[in-house]
């Protein structure tokens, strides 16, 4: 299969593109759009490939497909028949580049994954920025665990989803640990294990980890748990249902009530799920409702019989594409990363159905099935998709309008030159310094963008410049201007604006690809703002909005104060929109903020001292840690101490002894 060029890099896929321009614009040359395609076209060849349209900054606008290249792309030469989108297009266009492929299925496949990474903007897109959990039963362990996860499937086991989401994935493991007992612990927290955790005390794992259960019952727990995520339901049911028969005829209660309650957990997972659907043993459903320019495309994932939920997306378009050129781009680029199931249901006929099909064929391996069904039961499922679809159109424009009024009412409250069309919102988090990281979250009329938000580690740099003219030091800029220093706030907020800026400025100096803010709100008083206006000022950004918001007196919500370059501080009335609106942004900076904070702790407490000893593994770790009981104990110990330790060698004991002992 045709590979894209390597010399192509994807942009920042955080960036907002920007729509293209009204009709009451004056276009750019179209004549010389037109001899830019025409001196192309001869050479082109009479070939299936992928043809790019690329702009004067050499970003690709445009990316397309055809079973003849030189047919396809000469229909740019006749604006009178173009639409006027393509007409920008064609105006926009300074150079082409093609490639070929083998065949028409390659360039659909190409196509769908060029414009996925190019993201240009005359073509549908697809804003997919997170991985579908799954649950995963591990192979590649002694005591297999069942886990919710995330990412590439390159661990050994079995996967079963796609979940929709992580609360789906979450409620669906809750009940089948109390249906199936297995564990979902990490292999070092099991190794170390002495006594049975609280997991076992609720009844949500057999503790094997210290003997409460030996390896053959274990196994048949894994393989009834895989069976019954299989579709293999009823099977297990009835087996369940058969022993706790029997260990009530044999009056063995409290076993006939375990038996009882892990058949109450897998009724519960079936609830959640929903019922059989005849034929759907492994499908999505795909329905596609339009409305006011804008469409909604709801995905359904059935696996074993099962719903695993929906999730809704709003793909990019022109207000002038119709639903079913829309879906159909939304397949190509959905599945481009994502496994494909057997059969795909669709709410319209897409263009190129038949060739679609063939790609996700060849994609997946497998044959699969991609049509519209007219009757039955699968017609029903497109039509409960439809509706999910339209009903979260309508939400969003709802929320698209509340969103509009409340930056309308921010600029006209704080005196800015227009509503701003992306805000950024930044926040640090840490505990008297340690582990601190900064936190950016963006909003625009269409509510918080998600996949732009970012997270900056922060380095402790050197000590900050002297401010330059414009910024007037407000209260605690002198602590700001002292270095690092153990929860410096001041200084962490000037290295992550910093960061910020000098990054945009490198990779967007023209300000054209959307990632420049209109207004930036720091969480923090007259001394945060200070630092921003010191950044901004070092950095000869002076045309971006500033704005801080300070807590009001003992921290009570509504009592905030708001602070703004040049202007006194200000409050807002409790009840003003505006101030819930403000509010919310922050308080999202601040979730956002903490729980990067929490995870990275998280992550080094979890640690412990003895995994960067070399040649340690968790049979040796958990030896040390019963004979020695902790890991401080393990770093006191002598020599002859380690090498009395069963399975600790006289080399290893060195080892282990030298990796703590370095200094001595």
């Amino acid at each position: 299969m045709a590979k894209a060029n390597k010399d192509i890099a994807p942009p920042d896929l955080g960036a907002e593109a920007a729509p293209p321009e009204g009709a009451g614009q004056a276009l750019p040359s179209l004549a010389a759009g037109i001899a830019v395609i025409q001196t192309q076209l001869k050479t082109m060849p009479a070939t299936p490939g992928v043809y790019r349209m690329l702009d004067r900054r050499g970003d690709a606008v445009y990316v397309g497909k055809a079973q003849n290249l030189r047919k396809r792309v000469i229909a740019y030469t006749t604006p009178s028949k173009l639409p006027y989108r393509l007409q920008r297009m064609v105006a926009e266009t300074t150079a082409m580049e093609v490639i070929r492929t083998h065949t028409e299925v390659e360039a659909l496949l190409l196509e769908s994954n060029l414009i996925k990474r190019l993201r240009p903007r005359y073509n549908v897109l697809l804003r997919d920025d997170k991985s579908f959990p799954y649950i995963l039963i591990s192979s590649d362990q002694e005591w297999p665990r069942i886990v919710k996860y995330r990412g590439s499937r390159s661990s050994g086991g079995r996967y079963y989803g796609p979940f929709a989401s992580a609360g789906a994935v979450n409620r669906t493991l809750t009940a089948l640990q109390r249906a199936f007992l297995l564990r979902s612990c990490s292999d070092s927290i099991f190794s170390s294990r002495t006594r049975p955790c609280l997991l076992f005390q609720i009844k949500r794992c057999s503790a094997p980890c210290v003997g409460r259960i030996d390896r053959a019952g274990y196994d048949a727990l894994v393989a009834e748990a895989q069976l019954f995520l299989e579709g293999k339901t009823q099977r297990i049911q009835r087996q369940l249902a058969t022993r706790m028969q029997a260990a009530s005829e044999n009056m063995e209660y409290e076993r006939a009530a375990a038996y009882r309650d892990r058949i109450k957990a897998l009724t519960a997972v079936q609830s959640h799920q929903g019922i059989n659907v005849a034929g759907l043993d492994e499908a999505d459903v795909l329905a596609a409702h339009q409305e006011g320019g804008q469409t909604c495309v709801q995905v359904f994932f059935f696996r074993s019989g099962r719903n695993y939920g929906n999730r809704a997306y709003f793909p990019r378009h022109d207000r002038q594409t119709e639903v079913e050129e829309v879906l159909g781009a939304f397949i190509g680029q959905f599945y481009e990363d994502k496994p494909v199931p057997r059969q795909v249901l669709l709410s319209h006929r897409v263009p190129e159905q038949a060739l679609l099909g063939e790609a996700l064929t060849l994609r997946a391996e497998r044959a699969v099935k991609l049509f519209r069904p007219e009757r039955g039961e699968k017609r029903r499922m497109v039509e409960h998709a439809l509706l999910n679809a339209r009903e979260a159109l309508a939400r969003r424009m709802a929320e698209s309008a509340s969103q509009n009024k409340a930056l309308e009412g921010l600029a006209d409250i704080f005196d800015l030159d227009a509503p701003p069309r992306r805000i950024e919102v930044y926040d640090n988090s840490h505990i008297a310094g340690s582990h601190p990281y900064g936190a950016m979250v963006v909003a625009g009329p269409e509510g918080l963008i998600k996949n732009a938000y970012r997270k900056f580690s922060i380095r402790g740099a050197a000590k900050p410049k002297s401010p330059g003219g414009a910024g007037a030091a407000g209260p605690g800029l002198a602590e700001a201007q002292a270095g690092y220093a153990a929860g410096d706030d001041y200084a962490m907020m000037r290295e992550v604006l910093t960061r910020r800026f000098e990054r945009a400025i490198k990779e967007d100096p023209e300000r054209e690809r959307g990632v420049w803010p209109d207004l930036v709100v720091i969480d923090g008083g007259q001394g945060q703002l200070g630092v921003a206006e010191q950044v901004f000022a070092e950095l000869g950004i002076e045309d971006v909005e500033l704005m801080a918001i300070a807590k009001g007196p003992d921290r009570n919500a509504g009592r905030e104060r708001f602070f703004r370059p040049g202007k006194p501080p200000r409050e807002l009335e409790p009840r003003d929109p505006v101030l819930y609106f403000l509010q919310r942004l922050r308080d999202e900076a601040h979730r956002f903020a903490i729980g990067t904070h929490r995870a990275r702790r998280s992550k080094v407490i979890g640690r412990s001292q003895l995994d960067e000893v070399p040649g340690i593994g968790p049979r040796r770790k958990r030896a040390l840690l019963h004979h020695f009981g902790s890991a401080r104990g393990v770093q006191q110990a002598g020599l002859a101490d380690l090498e009395t330790v069963e399975g600790i060698s006289a080399t290893v004991a060195r080892k282990i002894y030298d990796h703590f002992h370095e200094d001595g």
